[in-house]
């Protein structure tokens, strides 16, 4: 996959698009993605993604506390490039380009800069200045300016049409089994694994605390959590906590991520490492003293053990 930033001097061969911000490359986006790759394929032309970097709300909503998202940039590349995407075009969102009409973007954009000849919308796709281009706003501009519009409807898990904030709620509600299957993935977390208390050393259950590489990547509900983690391209099991261990904090102790690896003894302060969320395995709990707390944490290394087996 060829990767452009912004859309100059690009010669693609009569390309068909598809647009939007494509949050998780989930299963409905890869229906849409499928669509365009096969199409581009038996037509012998490019396939084309356009989408935006910074993440529009980042630019639109202010303040921008709480938002939270899917997937980073680099995460969302090699995501389009393994649906076989032929060419990312990452355009730069500013203000000033966020008041830039619909129908204006399909003439000046897609069709003088890019060339377009047919566009792929998914269903509820919005575009343009306060997203007043939709479908039909497409599809009435292309009469007047000659190629073809498709729209390709949702796709639905458990009678719910999947969507990026569908996901990123279900998530938050810490349930990654259902998002997992509605992403076609397990969704994941990098981060650099950083000094903490050593508490969990102290119990016989070392733990590596994790800061995310990216401060805009959702964090699951609170929780613990069966995991894969890859370290240096290698792959073990683990079990994961998310809150403030109120065991051993006080009360306005700050939330942290710890992952106990199991069958893993080096040291690997200042790495990064990679967080599969499988699945959840109970809500966070505050127990009558250690000693209940290390009962449950064998408990949960044996059930953890188990689900990733």
């Amino acid at each position: 996959m060829v990767i452009h930033k912004g859309y100059d001097n690009l010669n693609l061969r009569e390309p068909i698009v598809t647009i939007g911000i494509f949050d998780g490359v989930h299963l409905g986006h890869k229906l849409l993605l499928n669509t365009l790759v096969s199409g581009a394929n038996g037509a012998g032309t490019d396939s084309v993604v356009i989408t935006f970097n910074p993440h529009p709300r980042l630019v639109l909503d202010k303040p921008t506390s709480g938002l939270s998202f899917l997937s980073t940039m680099e995460e969302k590349s090699r995501l389009l490039e393994k649906a076989g995407i032929g060419h990312l075009i990452i355009i730069e969102f500013t203000p000033q380009f966020s008041k830039i009409k619909a129908c204006d973007f399909v003439s000046e954009i897609l069709l003088d800069k890019i060339g377009t000849r047919h566009l792929i919308v998914g269903h509820d796709h919005h575009f343009g200045y306060q997203g007043e281009g939709n479908f039909i706003t497409i599809r009435n501009c292309a009469r007047s300016m000659g190629f073809r519009v498709e729209q390709v409807e949702g796709f639905k898990f458990q009678e719910v049409t999947i969507s990026s904030s569908v996901i990123r709620n279900t998530l938050l509600e810490g349930k990654p089994e259902d998002a997992n299957k509605m992403l076609g993935y397990s969704y994941s977390l990098k981060g650099e694994v950083i000094e903490g208390k050593k508490i969990g050393r102290e119990f016989g259950f070392p733990t590596a605390n994790i800061k995310p590489s990216d401060k805009y990547k959702l964090i699951p509900g609170d929780g613990v959590y069966a995991v894969d983690v890859m370290i240096n391209n290698s792959k073990y099991a683990g079990m994961l906590s998310i809150g403030k261990n109120p065991t051993v904090n006080k009360s306005e102790a700050q939330r942290s991520i710890e992952v106990n690896i199991f069958n893993f003894d080096r040291d690997i302060y200042g790495n990064e490492i990679e967080v599969a969320f499988r699945f959840r395995m109970r809500d966070e709990k505050k127990f009558k003293n250690t000693e209940e707390l290390i009962k449950q944490m064998e408990m949960d290394k044996v059930l953890a053990t188990r689900l990733l087996a």
